[in-house]
């Protein structure tokens, strides 16, 4: 009898794993529209893609897949907000996720921050990893900003550095920042707190996997910072009246399994308006 309980247990321990493991197949396309008002750009629309850490050690979404998820789809911009790898080995493994990007033909290019896993490499590994991701066309932001035009408002790109490892200078990422539309990215999303009274019309960031295991509750994260405490791990939010959103990642760390979250791509529609709008999301499982 003893034997039977415990084959049953085991099987459904498997079951279990199972079932996790291949939610971290079941990518979600989240699709947010954010109105930024009072801008002269009544009518216009940025579409913003953001993907946020695809730990390439634990990834089970192909180049492949999400070309099938995104080729249809008009992108004006993408975002990348770090933890692309923490291993010289997989830098290889990042060129064709970043050769489908590249295909999409982004109007306005591909932004990129670093995120803590990043910065496990050693200097002369991360130095191949930024060489990499320049070579198919993303711009570096740490600490630094980018400029571009649209209709004769500027859109300021504004990547902010690692905030879990000590590497964020919100002073020296502003640095020469003229009037426009602030877009901050940045990888821990912690880095709001400090930001009540700094102007940003949007933050993208990652960071928390949704929790990854999200069952019942990321306990896990209770060590990742105040957000966590405050159950501010995933999605859309505001704080001190700005808008930030935390994506759940493209990849898993640790181990490849999802509980109670999915791998996520994000598509951003910005829509550029002289009054009053409200934002909207939804969610499509592909």
């Amino acid at each position: 009898m003893l034997f039977f309980i415990l084959l049953s247990i085991a099987l459904l321990l498997i079951g279990l794993l199972f079932k996790a493991y291949k939610n971290t197949k079941d990518v979600v396309i989240n699709e947010i529209e954010i109105p930024i008002n009072g801008v002269r750009l009544d009518g216009t629309n940025l579409q913003i893609l953001h993907i946020s850490d695809l730990h390439l050690e634990n990834i089970s979404v192909t180049p492949e897949d999400l070309y099938e998820h995104l080729k249809d789809r008009p992108i004006d911009l993408i975002a990348l907000t770090g933890d692309f790898l923490d291993r010289k080995r997989s830098i290889p493994k990042l060129k064709p996720y970043l050769k489908i990007l590249k295909t999409l033909k982004p109007k306005h290019g591909i932004y990129a921050v670093f995120g803590n896993h990043d910065y496990v490499l050693r200097k002369n590994h991360l130095q191949l990893l930024e060489e990499t991701l320049r070579s198919f066309g993303c711009h570096i932001l740490k600490n630094e900003y980018q400029s571009i035009e649209m209709n004769g408002e500027m859109l300021n790109i504004i990547g902010i550095d690692d905030y879990s490892t000590n590497r964020s200078n919100i002073s020296a990422s502003y640095s020469g920042v003229g009037k426009g539309i602030n877009l901050v990215l940045t990888h821990d999303p912690n880095i709001v707190l400090e930001m009540e009274n700094v102007q940003y019309d949007y933050l993208l960031s990652g960071h928390f996997h949704g929790g990854q295991i999200h069952w019942p509750k990321p306990y896990h994260l209770a060590k990742m910072g105040k957000l966590v405490q405050m159950n501010i791990v995933k999605g859309l939010h505001m704080l001190h009246g700005k808008r930030f959103y935390i994506s759940e990642g493209l990849g898993q760390t640790g181990v490849n399994i999802r509980v109670g979250s999915r791998p996520e791509v994000t598509v951003h529609n910005l829509i550029f308006s002289k009054t009053d709008k409200k934002s909207k999301n939804t969610l499509t499982a592909v």
